[in-house]
């Protein structure tokens, strides 16, 4: 047993070095054509209709997927679908990213006739560039001429991992071009363990109904009474403006704690505390807390405390 598993680890290691190879070898191929191809998907007034057949299909279905996901208008069409009727899905004003590795897949011919006759603009990805596809491709993206991971049985390995690579670059690429940013991101990923990180501060915060206050001159038995009753474990501290000066911690209470009572909350607050903004990212809360090893954040705009958030805010949404 202990043999076989030493043989597998072997034969992974030997599969991953093929495709980092593969990876690398195409990351230094690309060129004017990638730059090209970018230009024409983030031109495009339609969508981006990614096809492909088999393993590719799977590939061009991932595309389709992640380019919707970083604002891209994406979707797939299977290409056996589109022969029977499909071909209506794809508008004057789309782009097409067909993928196939050896290019002669025969599915694929009534969709590339379909774009020459209605001029609509094709991205042909695939490793013959005198296939069936790479001539008739506007634009050809070039797979390395790379050995699949199983030599013997040449099944798809090596060729399917550089078209979700390619598909990713081209995706980032054009996110990039865009100014994509994490809130537009959120907007697509409101679920999930990604929705919960993409969420901003102010859809998890306390707001000013439950905010722990007292005045910089009040008494500490009243910032005790609010700190109980309030049940964060912190009580802020405000000015005469309304700002927040100062946060008051159980750490606070204990260096405090030889004549507690007779003291004023500012007197016994740590000033300057660190706060966040409520169009912040959860994510970013986390961070700081995190870092700081605090549980609790102020929400401050202009200086005025707005909301509050605890570490258990974060955890009951699946931030944590």
């Amino acid at each position: 047993m202990t043999d076989t598993i030493s043989d597998a680890v072997a034969v992974g290691r030997r599969v991953l070095s093929i495709e980092a190879q593969a990876l690398s070898q195409m990351a230094d191929g690309l060129g004017e054509a990638f730059t090209e191809a970018v230009r024409v998907m983030h031109d495009a007034k339609g969508r981006i209709v990614c096809t492909g057949m088999g393993k590719s299909g799977h590939v061009a279905r991932k595309i389709a997927a992640t380019l919707a996901s970083t604002g891209s208008q994406a979707m797939f069409v299977h290409p056996a679908e589109a022969s029977h009727g499909d071909l209506g899905m794809i508008g004057p004003d789309d782009v097409v990213l067909a993928l196939s590795k050896s290019g002669e897949a025969r599915e694929l011919a009534d969709t590339l006739t379909y774009c020459k006759r209605f001029s609509i603009p094709l991205i042909a990805v695939t490793a013959v560039a005198t296939s069936q596809l790479g001539k008739a491709g506007d634009v050809l993206l070039l797979l390395p001429d790379a050995p699949e991971a199983t030599a013997e049985v040449n099944a798809p390995t090596t060729s399917t991992t550089l078209q979700i690579a390619l598909g990713d670059a081209l995706a980032v690429a054009l996110l990039e071009s865009r100014g994509f940013t994490a809130s537009d991101f959120r907007v697509f990923h409101p679920g999930g363990k990604l929705g919960a990180v993409l969420r901003s501060v102010a859809d998890l915060m306390h707001g000013a109904e439950e905010l722990p206050l007292v005045a910089e001159g009040a008494p500490m038995g009243e910032a005790l009474l609010v700190m109980s009753q309030k049940r964060f474990g912190a009580v802020g501290v405000t000015d005469a403006a309304g700002a927040l000066v100062g946060l008051i911690t159980d750490g606070d209470l204990r260096r405090h704690m030889d004549g507690l009572m007779g003291h004023t909350a500012g007197q016994v607050m740590t000033r300057s505390p660190l706060v966040i903004a409520s169009g912040a990212l959860a994510a970013e809360a986390l961070k700081v807390m995190n870092e700081r090893r605090i549980t609790v954040l102020f929400v401050v705009e202009a200086g005025k405390p707005v909301g509050v958030l605890h570490v258990h805010d974060l955890l009951r949404a699946g931030v944590i």
